[in-house]
C-alpha cells in the first residue's frame, strides 16, 4: 500500500438485506430474488424500489416483496426525490443497495447516506466504454473482448470501485443487440456470485482495489 492509498475493511453481513433499485424488466433483479432463496446464499431482499411502475415491481408485487414506487414528478425538485428515496430505503434498512437497471442518477443525499454500500453494474470492462453507448461503443472500436462490471456506485458515471469483472468474446458479426444480450447473461452470474461473496466473506477497498475478505 502507497503512501496515499486508504483502505477500509468490511466485516461479512450475516443474514443481509439487499434493497433493490429497478426500472424496467428486473432480470437482474429476479436473478437475485433466486439467489436469495437458498440460504447459503447469505442474504435476502428487503424491498424492491423504482422511480416509474413498471414490470420489476408488478412481478416484486406478484411475489410478496415489499415496494415502493417514488415517482420524480410526484416531487417539487430532484433534490426532493433524492431525499424520499433515502426515506424510502431507511425504512427498511438495507445493507446493500444494487442498482439493477435503475435509469435515474443518485444524487448526494442517497451517495452520502450509503456510501460504499451502493452496487451498479455496467456492460462494458470499465474504465472502458462507460455510459449508456457501452457495447455500442466496443463494437465501433473494435475490441476483441467485451464484458461486464460490477462496482461500487460513487458520485461519477461508472467511475467507483471496481469489485468484479467478466469477459465476453466479441463475435465477428455481433450487433450490439447481440453483444447486449450476452453481457447480460454474463452480467447476472456475476451479480449473484459477487454479491454473494460481499455478503459472505466481507471486503476489502485499498485505493481503488477491491478484494473478497478482510485481508
Amino acid at each position: 500500500m502507497t503512501v496515499n492509498e486508504s483502505e477500509s475493511v468490511h466485516a461479512p453481513i450475516p443474514d443481509a438485506g439487499i434493497a433493490v433499485l429497478v426500472s424496467g424488466e428486473g432480470s437482474n433483479m429476479r436473478a437475485l430474488v433466486a439467489a436469495a432463496e437458498e440460504p447459503a446464499w447469505g442474504g435476502g431482499i428487503a424491498c424492491v424500489l423504482a422511480d416509474r411502475r413498471c414490470a420489476a415491481i408488478d412481478w416484486a408485487d406478484a411475489h410478496r416483496i415489499p415496494t415502493r414506487v417514488l415517482k420524480l414528478k410526484d416531487h417539487p425538485d430532484r433534490r426532493a426525490w433524492d431525499l424520499a428515496l433515502v426515506g424510502a430505503l431507511d425504512g427498511f434498512e438495507p445493507d446493500l443497495v444494487v442498482s439493477a437497471g435503475f435509469l435515474k442518477l443518485l444524487g448526494p443525499a442517497v451517495l452520502t447516506r450509503y456510501e460504499g454500500r451502493i452496487l451498479n453494474t455496467h456492460n462494458s470492462l470499465l474504465p472502458a466504454f462507460p455510459g449508456v453507448r457501452g457495447p455500442a461503443d466496443a463494437l465501433e472500436s473494435g475490441v476483441k473482448i467485451a464484458g461486464a462490471t460490477l462496482f461500487f456506485v460513487d458520485a461519477g458515471t461508472d467511475t467507483g470501485p471496481i469489485i468484479a469483472q467478466t469477459a465476453v468474446p466479441v463475435e465477428d458479426d455481433d450487433t450490439p443487440e447481440s453483444l447486449l444480450e450476452r453481457i447480460k447473461s454474463a452480467e447476472r452470474v456475476q451479480l449473484v456470485e459477487s454479491i454473494g461473496c460481499l455478503i459472505r466473506e466481507g471486503w476489502t477497498i485499498r485505493g481503488r482495489r477491491v478484494r473478497f475478505g478482510q485481508r
